[in-house]
């Protein structure tokens, strides 16, 4: 799949997710509950895409050859049915191009690449990093703005840039600022997915074309209705959805996104496992929480485990650098 080949206005459809990575109970990688989940998202979630390694994957404490091992085993399950996009993203140029070589090898679709992290580099080190992997690799590209995390932003200047290579094609937009991703989508053709599920319908509104979404795990049909709806016209059902699922868009993430997720997907009986440190597994008061959140949106978890558990991962698996 080449950038030529996809639709300009939306290159990997209107819903991703970005997907946990599951992990065994030792904290080993579970690639086979890998490949169930990812089956799961797009069979019953309605997923356009899925985003493998992202932040939501842990990318940050998994190793290059898990990486692999993740993103080949959701392209053997779903690759395709939809799109894969591969989590490459790293504050080292070199290594980015490597893991983007990878990627490609691999069979991927395309490639998420994220501003470089703690080292804040200075615009013209940005758009050097995202030219650089994009020269280096044939697939196509989606930038992750998400200064939060990063610690830079990629100022509407450098984007307009960046969407003359003819392989940045995307943007997931997690900076929060909704007129300089209006000049955005005034000024480029880039694509731009909402990397916040609250600000879905907003961005949406002003040239957004989809999401790249954590609780669409669980609510992927339901936020592709709301973009549906978005998209044909009728604004108001779009916001009586968005209205809907406002508890969950906020709920998931009252602690990190990828703890409360891997456990409502565990409550739900499906395939998840543990975090790893620094993170930490939910609580029971957060679960109670995340329950109700769930319920409001019109969901009620299950009880495949219990919380006490799902907290009981962090004081039983001391899985530091597990690997498969």
């Amino acid at each position: 799949m080449t950038a030529s080949s996809l639709d300009p206005r939306r290159p990997f459809g209107r819903l991703l997710t970005a997907m946990v990575t599951p992990f065994k109970p030792d904290g080993s990688l579970d690639t086979d509950g890998a490949a169930r989940l990812a089956t799961y998202l797009v069979d019953e979630q309605n997923n356009d895409g899925i985003v493998v390694n992202g932040t939501t994957g842990e990318s940050a404490t998994t190793t290059d050859a898990e990486k692999d091992a993740t993103l080949r085993a959701v392209l053997e399950a779903v690759g395709d049915r939809a799109h894969v996009i591969a989590g490459v993203g790293t504050n080292d140029t070199r290594h980015t191009v490597d893991l983007a070589r990878a990627a490609e090898k691999a069979g991927a679709h395309g490639i998420l690449v994220v501003t470089p992290y703690y080292n804040k580099p200075p615009q013209s080190g940005v758009q050097y990093h995202f030219a650089t992997v994009a020269d280096q690799c044939g697939l196509p590209m989606m930038v992750y703005d998400i200064p939060g995390r990063t610690g830079v932003a990629i100022e509407t200047e450098t984007m307009v840039r960046l969407a003359e290579h003819e392989r940045i094609v995307a943007v997931k937009d997690a900076k929060g600022d909704l007129v300089e991703t209006a000049w955005v989508t005034k000024r480029c053709d880039l694509a731009v997915y909402s990397g916040d599920d609250k600000l879905t319908l907003p961005l949406l509104s002003i040239g957004a074309v989809g999401v790249v979404g954590v609780p669409t795990h669980l609510f992927g049909s339901a936020t592709k209705d709301m973009i549906s709806a978005y998209e044909a016209g009728d604004a108001a059902r779009a916001l009586e959805l968005h209205h809907k699922l406002l508890p969950v868009f906020e709920g998931f993430f009252r602690t990190q996104g990828v703890i409360l997720t891997k456990a409502a997907l565990m409550l739900q009986g499906l395939p998840a496992g543990p975090v790893r440190p620094p993170l930490c597994e939910a609580s029971p008061a957060e679960i109670a929480r995340l329950r109700e959140d769930c319920a409001a949106a019109g969901l009620t978890l299950g009880d495949a485990v219990t919380a006490a558990a799902i907290e009981s991962h962090a004081l039983s698996t001391h899985h530091l650098g597990a690997t498969e």
